[in-house]
C-alpha cells in the first residue's frame, strides 16, 4: 500500500482511498481529497512536513499525519 506520504516533489497520482475514522476522515474529504481525484506534489517543506498539494484547481497544505491516511497509486 502506497500512501500520499511515499509520493515524491512533481509526482501527480491518484487517491484509491482513504483510511482514518470519523471527524478526520471528514476532514480530509472536505479539503477535496476523495476517491479517484488527482494530486500534483507541489513541494515539500525542508523537514518534511507538510506538504503542499494541487487539489482541484487549488493548492493545500497537508500533514504528514494526515497524508498517511490517503491511499494512492
Amino acid at each position: 500500500m502506497k500512501t500520499l506520504k511515499d509520493a515524491k516533489v512533481g509526482d501527480t497520482v491518484t487517491v484509491v482511498r482513504l483510511h482514518g475514522e470519523g471527524a478526520v476522515k471528514r476532514r480530509i474529504m472536505d479539503m477535496g481529497i476523495t476517491r479517484g481525484v488527482d494530486l500534483h506534489i507541489r513541494k515539500v517543506a525542508p523537514l518534511g512536513d507538510p506538504m503542499e498539494l494541487n487539489v482541484r484547481g487549488y493548492e493545500l497544505s497537508v500533514r504528514k499525519a494526515d497524508a498517511e491516511m490517503i491511499e494512492i497509486y
